[in-house]
């Protein structure tokens, strides 16, 4: 286990990176998003949220700002991919925030479905352009990306939530590569990665309670595709010529959280549709709605869930290393 002093030397750079173009692009963004009239419309369903009627989104480009610089400055060829996929899925998050509730009156941006179609065209023209990748290695990554990217999407409405999960599952990510990997393994995800966590931070200081903006679809769905690609690269895929599938199912846990918030969403939904009306969960859906409904303080809900998080990638963390030391001892 170890980080060689270059990679270790290219993190640190990344993170100082990431935090600077960050820090300088927060206040520009934020007077660029007050100046376009860009506000979130909240949903006559959510009546929690409707103090954050008119509260501006497209934050998350603040956070942008620092992930492609910390991409330029590490100009690492293997990261192309997730590079572009990373673009891909914020002009996805762009469409929904800005353009389509500008150029369609009534509407609050993309359907589900026009949005999934277009999470997935990346990965067909992956497919396309590498035809001899097995099926299953873009299947899984086209799953997993999917997954995180919609996932972490429902985390943020909340001050502070979808912020806070991203620091934390970011440098879980990097310190279960850490513990994973041999020290003569290189891991060219982690500078981004860490790049990501520091880039978050001036943005959540503006969006800590009381939220002076929010990330939107625009942030959220390409740092969860990040998180996505992250998660892979730092379990299954670690060692490309050898896929660890135990790594991943011991890794699990750290997509606790983002499978809480997930996963109840479509299932209510069908159930509302097919038994008519009714739910198929006594709470609201996102799950953090429910804690909310139930009557707890939006802090508290916060708080809570962050702290989930952290012990999740705790438990991750232990799993991987427990099976990394079990490996070396033998």
């Amino acid at each position: 286990m170890g980080l060689d002093a270059q990679l270790a030397k290219t993190c640190i750079t990344s993170g100082l990176v990431g935090f600077v173009a960050s820090a300088v692009a927060a206040p520009i963004v934020y007077r660029l998003l007050l100046r376009t009239g860009s506000r979130q419309s909240v949903s006559e369903h959510v009546p929690e949220h409707q103090d954050k009627q008119g509260t501006p989104t497209m934050g998350g480009l603040i956070i942008i700002v620092g992930v492609l610089a910390t991409m330029i400055a590490t100009q690492d060829p293997r990261n192309i991919f997730t590079g572009c996929l990373f673009a891909w899925f914020a002009l996805i998050g762009f469409l929904d925030d800005f353009v389509v509730p500008r150029m369609a009156k009534g509407k609050r941006g993309l359907g589900w479905m026009p949005k999934l179609a277009l999470q997935v065209v990346p990965f067909l023209v992956l497919w396309a352009l590498a035809p001899t990748l097995p099926i299953w290695i873009v299947a899984i990554t086209t799953f997993v990306v999917l997954f995180a990217a919609n996932a972490y999407n429902f985390a943020d409405g909340l001050d502070g939530l979808a912020g806070g999960l991203g620091i934390i599952f970011a440098l879980g990510l990097v310190v279960l590569t850490i513990v994973a990997m041999p020290e003569t393994r290189d891991a060219s995800h982690l500078p981004l990665l860490v790049g990501l966590a520091f880039a978050i931070l001036p943005f959540l200081f503006l969006n800590a309670p009381p939220a002076k903006v929010f990330m939107g679809d625009v942030g959220s769905l390409p740092i969860g595709a990040l998180l996505g690609m992250g998660f892979l690269q730092s379990t299954l895929f670690l060692d490309p010529a050898e896929p660890n599938w135990n790594r991943m199912w011991l890794a699990l846990p750290i997509l606790f959280v983002l499978a809480a918030e997930l996963i109840p969403v479509p299932l209510q939904i069908a159930s509302a549709k097919l038994r008519k009306g009714k739910r198929l969960f006594p709470f609201r859906t996102p799950i953090h709605h429910g804690f909310q409904s139930a009557g707890w303080p939006e802090t508290r809900v916060t708080v809570v869930f962050v702290l989930v998080q952290f012990l999740a990638v705790a438990v991750a963390v232990g799993l991987v290393a427990w099976q990394t030391l079990g490996v070396d001892n033998r």
